[in-house]
């Protein structure tokens, strides 16, 4: 990492400033001061360039030479992490003081954690398709804007971003769309859908909670396989995909000039694919994903369709702009996941690369379908940590 001269001078960095580096993929060193089991549960994350050191605030308060002595030796430029940004900006200052150049990141893991990065993955005649991503956990979303009318894909909790979107590009919100009642994140639809009035909408098999099986008492419309919606100038067909959740389902975009783009919530994403165990019942619903994978999906794919997934789970997924997308030709070659195989292979191979089940996965699917209304301190912790809806590596 090399500053300018202005961030030589600076004190501060904002988490978009940060998120800009960390894409960029130069070398740069990260020291996180927060204690180990919260830096643990949800670190800084970027490309192999990338050097994090965990050591915590209170080893500079009880012995600052001690604390400085573990500090590389190659590294003269520093980002300070903490839980808040005040700790990090004291320790910035001491390590100022000892020849290095460091900055504190502004608000520290609270504004990184409530960052949005908001972009165009295309833009032509005939509208935009933008992508809304919370980068702290990986999490993607996504705005179709055509003919003055807006959709919002898998829309995540921070719904100030999506207002903001829509106003700016004179729009107007008529259609709010999930993949699935999620369980790593709160969904901003159904509070979208009451400050705006227009539809939201989810498969009826995840309107009921997989475990507790109770009822949403939400206000949503029931999708159905096939189901076209029509905004502006797009046409998007709704397609059951059912296995990561019983109610997931993709929606496939077709643009006027032949675009083809399918959002594939947690379905497919560009390295992996969606977990079938989160409803408590993996061996179940792992041969229904298999023939969604397999036999159902194929049908609706050519190897240009744009596969839009609602997580990453590295920076190393980014297209080289900062969108997470990539033709169903590449994603197929890169993702060997999805390489062909008997059911009785893919049943061990699903089985035996499922990660840790998080316990506030249930709870956060209670959230989504009304259940239980969290408070803002309740809510920000539920969605501590990165998201872990695909296998693991």
């Amino acid at each position: 990492m090399t500053l300018t001269q202005d961030q030589s001078t600076a004190t501060e960095i904002s988490p978009r400033e940060l998120y800009a580096r960390l894409l960029s993929a130069q070398p740069f060193f990260i020291l996180d001061v927060r204690n180990e089991e919260e830096f643990k549960r949800m670190p800084i994350e970027g490309h192999a360039t990338l050097r994090t050191l965990n050591l915590p605030y209170f080893d500079f308060i009880e012995d600052e030479e001690a604390a400085l002595a573990r500090m590389p030796k190659d590294v003269t430029e520093v980002v300070v992490v903490c839980a808040k940004g005040g700790a990090s900006q004291y320790v910035a200052e001491v390590l100022n003081n000892h020849g290095y150049r460091a900055v504190s990141l502004s608000e520290g893991m609270i504004g990184w954690g409530n960052y949005y990065d908001v972009r165009d993955v295309v833009s032509k005649e005939w509208g935009r398709i933008v992508q809304i991503a919370r980068p702290a956990r990986g999490d993607l979303s996504f705005a179709i804007i055509s003919g003055e009318q807006a959709v919002l894909i898998d829309p995540l909790r921070h719904i100030n971003v999506y207002r903001e979107l829509i106003d700016h590009a004179g729009a107007k919100l008529t259609l709010i769309l999930d993949t699935h009642v999620h369980a790593d994140h709160i969904s901003g639809g159904p509070a979208l859908a009451k400050e705006t009035g227009a539809p939201y909408y989810i498969h009826p098999y995840d309107a009921i909670h997989p475990i507790d099986m109770l009822p949403a008492v939400i206000a949503y419309e029931p999708l159905r396989d096939g189901q076209v919606f029509q905004i502006g100038q797009v046409r998007i067909t709704t397609i059951w995909y059912p296995g990561h959740t019983l109610g997931q389902v993709n929606f496939l975009a077709e643009t006027p000039d032949g675009g083809r783009y399918l959002f594939t919530g947690d379905g497919i994403f560009l390295r992996s694919f969606g977990r079938p165990d989160l409803g408590g019942k993996g061996e179940a619903w792992t041969p229904i994903l298999y023939r969604s994978m397999f036999e159902w999906l194929p049908r609706h794919l050519t190897d240009d369709t744009v596969i839009l997934p609602a997580h990453f789970s590295s920076l190393e997924e980014d297209a080289g702009n900062g969108i997470f997308a990539a033709p169903f030709a590449q994603v197929r070659a890169q993702n060997d996941s999805l390489r062909p195989r008997s059911l009785e292979e893919f049943t061990t191979f699903v089985l035996s690369h499922l990660p840790v089940f998080p316990p506030e996965y249930v709870e956060i699917k209670r959230v989504n379908i009304g259940l239980v209304e969290p408070c803002e301190g309740k809510a920000s912790e539920l969605e501590l940590g990165k998201n872990i809806c695909a296998l693991a590596g």
